[in-house]
């Protein structure tokens, strides 16, 4: 079965896999060779992981209920 397209895949499904290359890499179950595409594969997932939750930030905004019961909106902060 082929790998799904990183750029398709969810946070979640990314994270997962993510998690299991890191997991395969740590044990030291795969031959050089594969742990270096893994490896490459894992870079991919991370970077798609962390431009998913970088859109996630942006448009995550913190509700604010201001007197007489109003609520807006405002950017969220971030450290």
């Amino acid at each position: 079965m082929a790998a799904k397209a990183v750029d398709k895949m969810s946070f979640e499904e990314a994270l997962a896999e993510l998690e299991g290359i890191v997991k395969k890499l740590e044990a030291g179950e795969a031959p050089l060779e594969e742990s270096i595409a893994i490896y490459e594969r894992g870079a991919a997932l991370k970077a798609h992981c962390e431009t998913k939750l970088k859109t996630a930030e942006l448009k995550v905004e913190q509700i604010v209920q201001g007197a007489g019961g109003k609520v807006t909106t405002e950017p969220a902060e971030f450290d």
